[in-house]
């Protein structure tokens, strides 16, 4: 199953993060002669070419590209091809499901075997309900694929809504147990389901619940770039062996060329990455 591939990975290179590629404009090195659309492909590129043994993974975004056309299009599945090639755990944003019809239709046609966007998992959102995850079911089981639901995202306001109380329980705990009702019957070798869940490095407290309320639940850190999210918050989603979490890394780690004397941006992106990696295992190890 994948979510076991990703566990290998990690273990391979003693290293649970996954680079993300959803690249902001500002944060493209600059390049003469190009449009904005060749600058995202040529950059992340080579990050890909570069980080292929630094990281575990990497999160591509479809709305990223799709903001080029068609054009942004062809150049996302170029760039989900050359990920799967060099060996990267690929993970990709669905569009936005706002009802059953479109779930169903960016299941059948992105978990498909035949896809054009190859990925090994997708991030999806469940706040319309079930609905949002039932589609991607069969898939994830035929196809060996992952699928990853943002229970707690990492945006600065998501405790607007996201923790809120809700009975007895916060809004984004009652994601959660949808989340582990859903990943039933779909556990890896590895003990843990490939119905996984998104969550904040700003947010312990709910990271710390999570993780000692869902056992076997995936769980893929977000947020560690921002101000409020630390390398100590996302050890606390690892278990005792240093598994079922990763870490989602981007500006600290595509921007680093902008530091001064930072003259080559992949090779700061390596060092930066190292860095990240490094502080990390102060508070788990990966066996």
């Amino acid at each position: 199953m994948a979510i076991d591939s990703l566990h290998e990975k990690i273990r391979k290179l003693k290293n649970p993060l996954i680079l993300d590629l959803r690249l902001a404009d500002s944060g493209i090195p600059a390049a003469e002669g190009v449009s904005a659309l060749q600058a995202h492909e040529t950059y992340s590129e080579q990050l890909l070419n570069g980080m292929k043994d630094s990281v575990a993974g990497v999160r591509f975004s479809i709305g990223t590209y799709a903001l080029f056309g068609g054009a942004g299009l062809d150049a996302l599945m170029r760039l989900l091809t050359l990920a799967k090639e060099l060996g990267f755990y690929v993970l990709l944003d669905a569009p936005e499901a706002g009802s059953l019809l479109a779930a169903q239709q960016t299941a059948e046609r992105i978990f498909r075997e035949d896809s054009q966007f190859p990925c090994d998992g997708l991030i999806v959102s469940p706040y319309i309900g079930s609905d949002a995850i039932k589609p991607f079911l069969p898939a994830c089981k035929a196809q060996k694929k992952d699928l990853f639901v943002t229970v707690r995202s990492a945006n600065k306001t998501a405790a607007e809504i996201q923790d809120l109380m809700t009975g007895s329980r916060l809004v984004h705990s009652a994601a959660a147990d949808i989340v582990t009702r859903h990943g039933e019957g779909l556990m890896g070798k590895c003990a843990y389901s490939q119905i996984a869940a998104v969550v904040s490095a700003g947010s312990p407290d709910s990271l710390r619940n999570l993780r000692a309320k869902y056992k076997s639940m995936f769980l893929l850190v977000d947020g560690l770039d921002m101000p409020s999210g630390n390398a100590k918050n996302c050890s606390t989603a690892f278990d005792r062996f240093g598994y079922g979490a990763a870490v989602l890394v981007g500006a600290s780690v595509t921007e680093a060329w902008k530091e001064e004397g930072s003259a080559d941006p992949i090779d700061a992106a390596r060092q930066a990455a190292e860095r990240i990696r490094k502080n990390l295992q102060r508070y788990f190890s990966i066996l």
